[in-house]
């Protein structure tokens, strides 16, 4: 392999100083573009690397961020680490990704490893366990001590930084609405996350549509429970025991198995039963019949998290001045629903 040189033996070489040659190679207007071109030039030739170790350290950045993900098996959280990485990358910066797996001590584990000088910030969604308990000192503590964050779609009003959220309040009256506008009378509310932030604004947005369409909220109809196995087991009885016609699911796994109850107890979809799910998995379009589903765009969330932090991290932002962006859903129609009049 050829050797590398440094800025000491280009500048001997071409008979000028070590300032020159580095002000040439970060093209620093005080050098002429002849001059500018002819060292890095003899630079490539000499299969010169600049040392970004020291370049970070003079610039005080490591151009590496920390993600922190609650559940990698989500399809969603993956495609919203899709964008981030695309967008660090592009922009010169490295990613260090962390899972919780919805656990506030490995939450606080990653931030504490991590918050070593070894990233400059972090993008996360918050843990379920974090949010049950609604306990946020450890982001608070970051943040006081100059390490910016970007939240997304799990977020808490009680942290101040950046964040980037989907409009999940106006989907939900979107996709509730739908579901009465063709002909919808009883509309089952399921999920199996219900402590998360996202899913009580889901619901939100689920209750005041009926209030809205005067429609009596039927409680044998909402299964809003934490845990798969006790969510499994009321949908099973709600299905085999209760008559309605719509469902609008506010998670994947609440939604896909619904679908598959209730194909398997014979019922027709979307003629008997039409269903709406959150969050465009691969198992939406997998199923048959299709379904339904409220698409996050969860790339565009990773980009513009990914944006809001380096632009924080590079001082571009005003200094404690925080944004929040909200990113538009969108209600893909499958074969789970009638199509709009």
């Amino acid at each position: 392999m050829k050797p590398k040189a440094t800025l000491k033996q280009i500048a001997a070489d071409l008979g000028v100083s070590v300032s020159t040659v580095s002000k040439a190679l970060s093209d620093s207007p005080e050098i002429s573009i002849a001059t500018r071109d002819k060292i890095k030039e003899f630079a490539k030739l000499r299969n010169y690397k600049p040392n970004s170790m020291a370049q970070n350290l003079k610039r005080q950045r490591t151009n590496t961020i920390g993600v922190i993900i609650p559940n990698i098996l989500n399809p969603f959280f993956a495609k919203v680490f899709s964008g981030i990485e695309k967008y660090a990358n592009d922009k010169g910066y490295n990613v260090i990704t962390y899972i919780s797996n919805e656990s506030m001590e490995k939450e606080k584990q990653a931030m504490h490893m991590l918050s070593n000088g070894t990233v400059d910030g972090f993008i996360l969604s918050i843990a379920e366990e974090t949010q049950m308990q609604n306990e946020m000192s450890h982001f608070k503590e970051a943040i006081k001590d100059g390490i910016p964050i970007v939240m997304f779609d799990r977020t808490s009003d009680n942290v101040e930084c950046d964040k980037v959220i989907v409009d999940d309040y106006d989907s939900a009256v979107h996709a509730t609405q739908h579901l009465i506008n063709t002909g919808c009378k009883r509309i089952a509310l399921l999920s199996c996350d219900a402590s998360l932030s996202v899913s009580q604004l889901r619901a939100n947005g689920y209750y005041d549509t009926l209030k809205e369409n005067n429609i009596a909220v039927a409680d044998e109809l909402v299964i809003m429970t934490d845990t798969v196995e006790e969510y499994d087991e009321r949908l099973t009885h709600l299905i085999d025991n209760v008559s309605f016609d719509g469902i609008f699911a506010l998670d994947e796994h609440a939604s896909t198995l619904a679908m598959k109850l209730a194909v398997k107890k014979g019922i027709k979809i979307p003629d008997e039963l039409q269903i709406v799910g959150f969050a465009d998995g691969a198992w939406s379009r997998r199923l048959t019949p299709s379904l339904a589903t409220i698409s996050q765009h969860g790339p565009q969330i990773g980009a513009e998290a990914a944006k809001l932090l380096i632009d924080r991290i590079e001082k571009k932002a005003e200094k404690n001045v925080y944004k929040t962006t909200v990113i538009k859903t969108e209600l893909r129609y499958r074969d789970s629903v009638k199509k709009p009049v």
